[in-house]
């Protein structure tokens, strides 16, 4: 689900997911690091909301289309 509803939590939307890879992209990454740092924090209890990788990707090219990332040489990073 793109946008929270009654129903889901913000962590858990491709909105939120969003919010916490811009947050990780202080220096570029690639998707499969990404990836491992989301799996690292979710399973330390650092970030709440169960994501697939599917979920990563549909949420990069979210990011991608709204013009808040941008990816050269197989790295994302982020749009000033």
């Amino acid at each position: 689900m793109l946008l929270p509803s009654k129903h889901i939590n913000f962590s858990e939307s491709l909105l939120g997911f969003g919010s916490y890879i811009l947050k990780e992209l202080k220096d570029p990454k690639s998707v499969d690091d990404l990836w491992t740092i989301y799996q690292l924090d979710y399973s330390n209890g650092f970030y709440f909301g169960k994501q697939t990788f599917d979920n990563l990707l549909l949420t990069i090219i979210f990011l991608y289309s709204i013009d808040a990332v941008k990816e050269e040489g197989g790295l994302i990073f982020r749009c000033n």
